[in-house]
């Protein structure tokens, strides 16, 4: 076991100790539900009545305009271009169509959307279902289930794949210890297409699969992909028993973030501590939310404005770079290898407008939240208070991480209207 990790280890196990009474008429509702009945305590009695009002504001944030997240309002042209990735399209598309067509007409209405449906925005990662779109997995009989997870194995990296799986087996884990199993299990996520699968980069298409604590916004034009946003969070982020006893996801991130922040010199620590504690006086009102808590590019802020904070990362030693770069390996892992590596080859390229972040302490059992931000990408990890178990505040067991494509990079968008080497645009082509 790498070091640090029987800590990290041992920080998870302790979630037991925050086990809630099932006999509380929160749980006692919800072990009545089933995914469209827990939703509706929300849309239509609006229980709970703070995230009612939040998804209100979902609601209007949904309205404006698609820009992208930036960090001074602003969004910058030119930062991606088309080009080859070596993303095996042709075997994504086989397996995307191999699902639509053992959909009904009933199904494929609700699944199937234009490229540029507003829908692509309506992902989030609680466990009500809001956005009740595409087909539902654990409404689905076995083989067309592992079929829609066959066009995730596509797509993915193997071991990006293997993390989503996991997560949803966390899931699973966390819906039998509170009692909701219903609400919360291995197959409670929902699978959408935009646009018509093809192989050709001139027809971008992509599919969104999201529900509790795993959302993928996946776009495809020809080769090239785009994995963003996305959302991987575990409470706990430990399997302890059952089949998949040992599941364990998260952990990497939080331990190369904490390594790069315990190796920073004094100063360098300063620059980047922007916050002492998780719920700091010194913060200004609203950078700390009931909803999210620390991270700011969650759930419906594709338009959101976060200004740089912290350390530049070209201003560290080459051994901490190289620990960041790490750090967004973990959060490119989603992506096929050559996608990976070319992305990741882009982060390194902007490390001298690259910033860390820190909130909380440092040392070997404190909770804490780091962001990595820069034209090209934006990556958080933050440490949570309790949402099903009791703990009051965060711990290291319950983790949410995401990344954000920012300057319009998001869903792919800042591809969509750029040409390929060589190509000609014409919105009308006869060659007969």
């Amino acid at each position: 076991m790498a070091p640090g990790q029987e800590e990290l280890v041992a920080e998870s196990q302790t979630f037991r100790e925050y086990l809630p009474d099932l006999a509380t008429p929160r749980f006692t509702r919800i072990a009545e539900c089933d995914a469209y009945s827990h939703a509706a305590e929300l849309v239509d009695h609006r229980r709970p009545p703070w995230l009612y009002a939040l998804y209100q504001h979902w609601l209007k944030l949904l309205k404006e305009p698609f820009r992208g997240v930036t960090n001074d309002g602003k969004v910058r042209p030119g930062l991606f271009q088309p080009r080859d990735e070596g993303v095996p399209i042709a075997d994504i598309v086989q397996a995307t169509n191999k699902v639509l067509d053992q959909l009904t007409d009933a199904q494929r209405q609700k699944t199937l959307f234009h490229i540029d449906s507003p829908q692509w925005r309506t992902w989030s990662n609680p466990e009500f279902l809001l956005s009740d779109k595409g087909v539902r997995l654990d409404q689905l009989g076995p083989a067309l289930r592992a079929d829609v997870l066959a066009v995730l194995a596509a797509a993915l990296s193997p071991e990006g794949y293997a993390k989503a799986v996991a997560a949803m087996r966390v899931n699973h884990f966390l819906g039998a210890l509170v009692g909701a199993p219903a609400v919360m299990n291995e197959f409670s996520y929902n699978f959408c297409v935009f646009g018509e699968p093809a192989d050709s980069s001139e027809q971008p298409w992509g599919f969104s699969f999201y529900g509790h604590h795993l959302c993928l916004s996946v776009f495809l034009r020809g080769p090239q992909i785009v994995v963003s946003p996305w959302f991987t969070g575990a409470e706990p982020n430990l399997i302890d028993d059952g089949p998949y006893q040992g599941t364990r996801i998260l952990h990497e991130e939080e331990r190369l973030g904490l390594q790069l922040m315990q190796s920073l010199a004094p100063e360098q620590q300063a620059r980047a501590r922007i916050y002492e504690h998780m719920k700091d006086d010194g913060m200004p009102k609203g950078r700390w939310n009931h909803d999210d808590q620390r991270h700011l590019l969650g759930a419906y802020r594709d338009n959101r404005v976060v200004p740089y904070e912290g350390v530049v990362v070209a201003s560290l030693p080459p051994e901490q770079q190289e620990t960041v770069s790490r750090i967004l390996g973990q959060y490119l892992l989603y992506l096929p290898r050559r996608a990976r590596e070319l992305k990741l080859a882009d982060c390194r390229a902007w490390y001298h407008e690259t910033y860390f972040s820190w909130i909380g302490g440092h040392g070997a059992a404190d909770p804490f939240y780091f962001r990595i931000q820069s034209p090209v990408v934006v990556v958080e990890f933050d440490h949570h208070s309790g949402v099903f178990l009791t703990n009051q505040e965060p711990k290291r067991f319950h983790i949410h991480t995401l990344l954000r494509t920012p300057n319009a990079g998001d869903y792919g968008f800042a591809l969509r209207g750029l040409k390929r080497e060589g190509e000609v645009k014409q919105e009308f082509v006869w060659e007969g």
